[in-house]
């Protein structure tokens, strides 16, 4: 989360080109949207099981990362290919990622509008009272699609958030490859073990991962190299492989001192 940010000032500030970000996580953690209560989650069994702990810069709710693909674009607002809204970018970015999607042999398609005609309003400041509350009583990211989010067969495949301040945009999302859907339930708070069992079988229900989809496992390589295939060819960009500059790598470290590390930003809410 430090490095996307540092990318973000970096491109603001004119030092760094628009950039396609394609990562990993290790060990696997927990991740926080920026308005999620911390009390959503059971941090004696996060730490028992040696997992990290962070709050992203974007909304949303919880995400464990592990078995999967996480991108980041980040660029100008006034990049054409990120120009608009947050729904208008939101589309544009869909066809990179349903593009690489059906390279992999995943059939996919992007919501034009959740199910419920509503969206978390950390991403997109849009939504009813009744699915406010839905949102809020729900503490996982992958059961509730939102607008030109990525699903397959109706269940959610890519979960996606974006932020924009000071003339830049970051948005960044994960796909989840493989793997265990419902271990993200054990990490979090429910009222009782009926609520948690219940939670665990809508999630099933609601979400699927790329080997879910697909009938096959495909590698973070495979999943990488259609991504970039994918961004490249839809966006009409040139991507040029790159390392972070210095100035980035620099300004990482303090954020995770600052920010990312520190009990003020992971318990602000």
């Amino acid at each position: 989360m430090a490095v996307d940010e540092a990318i973000l000032e970096s491109v603001i500030a004119g030092e760094s080109p628009a950039t396609l970000r394609l990562y990993a996580w290790e060990p696997a953690c927990l991740s926080l949207g920026y308005a999620q209560p911390v009390a959503d989650v059971d941090r004696e069994n996060l730490e028992r099981h040696g997992l990290g702990l962070v709050r992203r810069p974007t909304g949303g709710k919880a995400i464990l990362h592990g078995d999967e693909l996480t991108y980041s674009v980040i660029g100008s607002e006034n990049d054409p290919r990120l120009a608009g809204g947050v729904l208008e970018s939101y589309c544009t970015l869909s066809l990179a990622l349903l593009k690489a999607l059906h390279s992999l042999g995943i059939q996919a398609q992007a919501l034009e509008k959740p199910p419920v005609q509503s969206a978390l309003a950390d991403n997109l400041a849009i939504e009813s009272s009744t699915a406010h509350k839905t949102a809020k009583q729900n503490p996982v990211c992958f059961e509730i699609p939102s607008f030109y989010e990525i699903t397959s067969c109706g269940k959610k495949l890519v979960g996606s958030a974006q932020a924009r301040r000071k003339q830049g945009v970051l948005q960044h999302g994960t796909l989840l490859l493989h793997g265990n859907l419902t271990r993200i339930i054990q990490f979090l708070r429910f009222e009782d073990e009926t609520a948690r069992q219940h939670a665990a079988s809508r999630l099933l229900e609601r979400a699927t991962t790329a080997e879910g989809a697909s009938g096959r496992i495909i590698s973070w390589e495979e999943a990488a190299d259609a991504y970039i295939q994918a961004f490249a060819g839809v966006l009409n960009l040139e991507l040029e492989r790159g390392e972070l500059i210095p100035g980035e790598l620099d300004r990482a470290e303090e954020l995770v001192v600052e920010k990312y590390t520190h009990p003020d930003w992971t318990g602000r809410v």
